[in-house]
């Protein structure tokens, strides 16, 4: 790749306590050296790697910021190339000058995720690993900080790379047994072949079957607030964020178009829309509202149906439930604070009778809840962490899927073991097994860089943010 120094500012272009601009590449030092002043005197082309130096920055002549500048010397360095790190006050007018400066004595500006790139191309990490970067970034919560530093520090490159050996040692196994009859046998071989395929197809299956967690650990879970007008789910939308963000009022209807939030819950990212009352009504703009409250449900990965527990169910709270049928739910019955009317059993032997569903429990919860007291408020948390992660959520001993290019590159790879087990069941030639095994490595590849096309990673680093 090409080692022209790059340089660009590595923090927000906003007022902070500091600024960062960073260089990179085989003229980083001497491009710094430049504009750099120490305090005592000598270069910075003199100095050891990793070490930290005070002095000021000039341009033209004029002093424009009091620093400190953090030299690393090839290879040891983020990109592996000589890296040159200048912090100064965090100003955005200060910060611009001093990257200007850079650009005037030699360096360019660095494009989106070039300096991640160019750590990926150097060899200091794969692609996977660099994908894993923005992934740390992006953050949300602790649970997809937890997976995105356990992807970056090299769990999931070394499950696919152990995969991969294990596959590449068949091919060549079969290759040489191809081209040399004579001395390697492959007599009983596919018996031996099918036990091996099926152990990788159980590794690529136990990843895959991770994605859906890493999409919602990324993504978070699409949450629909449900019920009749009044039951309280303006309440519940208040009390899950801590805040008056929804008006509340005892006249029915007053939610009448959707609002959204998104909340940390728990350590759970919850996309939360509150919906209006769903009812048979005249109003042409209240039908508006319970349509989009409709369709907000038939696209939610949970609904939280909320029942009036201090009123008899009706027509409307029949007819949410059938809408219901298929989703994972949990149902509220809010305002357990008052005088109960309907009980979690009554309302448990209308869903059984009203619903019918080959699952055992209809992907269901159902519980006493007061929005207005917070009760019943840590057995919803757990409530949502049981019906998405099947209890604890944890993920310590493993990585989730989230990026949706893995989960393509693992699904085709999964095909392509598939059909080696085909051709073995079908007692075809080994060459059939070689090719198919090969497609399987390849697709692989693709995850950690080893075999992807150059569109494909300038796509990726593309996607980064300035001075990454």
């Amino acid at each position: 790749m090409s080692s022209d120094t790059i340089a660009a500012v590595a923090t927000a272009m906003m007022g902070a306590g500091i600024g960062i601009v960073r260089i990179s590449g085989d003229q980083a030092v001497e491009t710094a050296d430049q504009i750099f002043r120490k305090k005592g005197g000598g270069a910075l082309r003199e100095q050891e790697s990793h070490t930290i130096h005070y002095g000021t920055i000039w341009d033209s002549g004029e002093m424009i910021d009091e620093v400190m500048v953090l030299l690393m010397r090839a290879p040891r360095s983020y990109t592996r190339e000589d890296t040159v790190e200048i912090d100064c006050h965090g100003g955005v007018y200060v910060t611009k000058r001093i990257l200007e400066a850079v650009i005037r004595h030699g360096a360019r500006i660095a494009e989106p995720g070039e300096f991640t790139k160019r750590a990926f191309l150097n060899g200091r990490i794969d692609l996977s690993q660099a994908e894993s970067v923005m992934d740390v970034i992006q953050a949300k919560n602790k649970l997809a900080l937890n997976n995105s530093v356990r992807q970056l520090s090299g769990m999931l490159s070394k499950e696919i790379q152990e995969i991969r050996s294990v596959i590449l040692h068949e091919i060549a196994r079969i290759e040489s047994a191809l081209d040399d009859p004579e001395h390697m046998s492959l007599d009983g071989y596919s018996d031996f072949l099918q036990k091996i395929v099926s152990e990788q197809e159980q590794k690529i299956r136990r990843l895959l079957a991770g994605s859906e967690n890493g999409r919602l650990l990324r993504e978070g879970i699409s949450t629909v607030i449900v019920g009749k007008p009044n039951a309280g789910k303006s309440s519940l939308l208040n009390a899950l964020l801590g805040e008056e963000r929804a008006i509340v009022t005892n006249i029915a209807g007053t939610t009448r178009d959707t609002l959204q939030e998104q909340m940390n819950f728990n350590g759970i990212l919850l996309n939360v829309t509150d919906t209006a009352g769903i009812r048979r009504t005249e109003d042409a703009v209240e039908r508006i509202g319970v349509e989009r409250s409709k369709q907000h449900l038939a696209d939610a990965d949970l609904a939280i149906y909320v029942a009036d527990a201090s009123t008899k169910l009706d027509e409307n709270d029949f007819e949410i439930l059938d809408l219901l049928t298929g989703h994972k739910v949990i149902i509220l019955l809010n305002k357990s604070d008052l005088p109960a009317v309907t009980t979690e059993e009554e309302i448990a032997a209308v869903v059984r009778a009203r619903i019918r569903s080959e699952e055992e429990d209809w992907n269901l919860r159902i519980f006493s809840f007061s929005a207005k007291e917070g009760e019943g408020m840590e057995r919803l948390e757990h409530a949502v962490q049981e019906m998405f992660f099947s209890g604890e959520i944890s993920f310590d001993q493993e990585v989730c899927i989230t990026n949706v290019r893995h989960q393509s590159a693992l699904s085709d790879a999964l095909a392509s073991i598939e059909l080696v087990k085909q051709s073995i069941a079908d007692a075809m030639p080994e060459d059939f097994y070689s090719i198919d095994l090969m497609n399987a490595y390849e697709k692989l590849g693709t995850i950690i860089g080893e075999s992807v096309e150059d569109d494909l990673v300038n796509e990726i680093f593309g996607s980064f943010c300035m001075g990454k």
